[in-house]
């Protein structure tokens, strides 16, 4: 799907895009199971992959030419993870989603040199839930995930094999991981460098889904469960059907929800999950599709106010789905009841942190107030200058808290910017308590490790920082706009 962007460059010239692709599956991956461990072996290696007729795109992948395998697990047993760099420059895998050890969380402190191998080794101690796994190479992060450097994780334990829910993988339990890109007038895909992208990170003008654009999925069943990633770099999706018919979420990021929550639409920002389950009974075709959100109205000038005027104003179609053929009349069933949750009190908290995340105060940006209606369009406005958190840049000597394991925080984070800021704590599992006095969305409620951090807006989580402790090793937060963590809004915690 084509799409426009605010920051995008031309749109293809003379390469048809293929129509009614068959939506590509990622291979399921479940390891080998040696003695009391299941052993997983990932390579980061170039390839080359064919999005267009006849056009072979330089890509990155894991196992392959784009994207990686999906990693599969459960609650209680151990897994070892083996990652060979076969690329030219340092990386590294974080599993997003995952309370894994901080030596094994794969962030800035575990990269991995070309032609190089690391190994994360934990237990899994969480429930079922559809996590994923990224670079999170310092600085690379953008044009590493950006290049093909991602891929699915799903946990399974008994209570989600107690339900009946869809869980065929590939036939009624898709994979559905959301990506926009650019590509030149040759097939080649852009990524660029310039102004724009520092500001509000790099949106591309076409849309792919698991690798595949235009794609098609056609339904075997009268009910499929769509496992949603948001993988984009930054854009934010409305998400919703074309026949204007409901849906049902049953998961949020880190595991089942209480009960399945009726919806119409459901926004997604830069790697938060969800799981929903789509009535694919009839005969009649629909689409997943993205709603554009109303124009922003900022009352300042420059070039980062003209980006948000049109930021997610974009409608595109993303995945095409074509019935199972079932009568209408066949029985749709849901579980009425699918987790429990312990909801944490808030009088659990020993400590309440801030999280200030802050863009602007460098040259271009006219300190955060415009340049004034006259001024030339590249200057004024904000988002110029470094993007920081508590008025610091990512600093790799720097630790913002230390947490004794096992100990409760509320954390209050302050978006002080005009713009949606998707913030990503690592390992921790968290609550939302509420937005500015308001209470979660029914889409948030329940285990989260990403949070939608709205304009000028403070959303107050809490977590339980479970061991075990590190004293060397620091796990990370940061805004989940790559380019916004590559250039600075990311901090470091550390659990001892």
């Amino acid at each position: 799907m084509i799409v426009a962007a605010p920051n995008a460059l031309g749109a293809l010239a003379y390469i048809d895009p293929p129509l009614g692709q068959k939506l590509k599956i990622p291979p399921l991956l479940d390891g080998e199971v040696n003695g009391v461990e299941r052993n997983f072996s990932l390579t980061l290696q170039q390839g080359l992959t064919r999005f267009y007729h006849d056009v072979d795109t330089a890509t990155w992948g894991i196992n392959g030419s784009y994207l990686g395998p999906t990693l599969r697990m459960r609650d209680g047993e151990r897994v070892r993870i083996q990652v060979s760099n076969n690329l030219n420059e340092n990386s590294v895998l974080h599993w997003h989603g995952m309370n894994v050890p901080a030596k094994a969380d794969g962030g800035p402190h575990q990269h991995i040199m070309p032609g190089g191998t690391w190994t994360a080794a934990f237990q899994v101690r969480q429930p079922a839930a559809s996590c994923w796994y990224h670079s999170h190479a310092m600085h690379l992060s953008g044009p590493q995930v950006y290049k093909g450097l991602a891929g699915m994780l799903i946990v399974n334990d008994d209570t989600s094999d107690q339900l009946d829910l869809p869980s065929e993988y590939g036939v009624d339990d898709i994979p559905v991981i959301i990506q926009d890109r650019i590509f030149d007038r040759e097939g080649n895909m852009v990524y660029p460098h310039r102004m724009e992208d520092h500001m509000i990170g790099v949106r591309g003008n076409t849309i792919l889904v698991n690798g595949t654009l235009n794609p098609l999925f056609h339904a075997r069943s009268g009910r499929t469960r769509l496992r949603l990633l948001n993988g984009a770099n930054a854009r934010n999706f409305t998400l919703a059907l074309s026949n204007g018919q409901t849906f049902w979420q049953i998961a949020t990021d880190c595991g089942l929800m209480e009960e399945p929550v009726e919806l119409t639409q459901l926004v997604l920002t830069p790697g938060e999950r969800a799981e929903i389950i789509v009535d694919t009974r009839g005969t009649e075709p629909f689409k997943l599709i993205n709603v554009p959100v109303p124009a922003s109205n900022v009352p300042y000038y420059g070039l980062f106010t003209e980006l948000l005027m049109e930021m997610d104003r974009q409608a595109f179609d993303i995945l095409t789905l074509e019935p199972s053929g079932l009568s209408l009349s066949d029985q749709f069933s849901l579980p009425r009841q699918l987790a429990h949750i312990d909801w944490i009190p808030e009088s659990a908290a020993t400590t309440t942190r801030l999280m200030l995340l802050q863009m602007g105060e460098g040259q271009g940006n006219g300190g955060g107030q415009g340049g004034g209606p006259r001024s030339r369009r590249e200057f004024g406005g904000w988002g110029g200058g470094s993007h920081k958190i508590n008025g610091r840049k990512m600093d790799m000597n720097f630790i913002e808290a230390t947490i004794i394991a096992g100990t409760t925080e509320i954390w209050e984070i302050s978006n002080e910017t005009p713009m949606i800021h998707p913030f990503h704590i690592h390992k921790v599992h968290f609550q939302i308590l509420e937005r500015k006095g308001m209470p979660p969305l029914a889409s948030e409620r329940g285990f989260k490790d990403t949070v939608n951090v709205p304009p000028h807006g403070r959303v107050k989580v809490i977590a339980k920082f479970t061991g075990p402790g590190d004293p060397m090793i620091p796990y990370m937060f940061h805004c989940h706009i790559l380019e916004h963590e590559d250039h600075g809004m990311m901090g470091q915690f550390m659990i001892v």
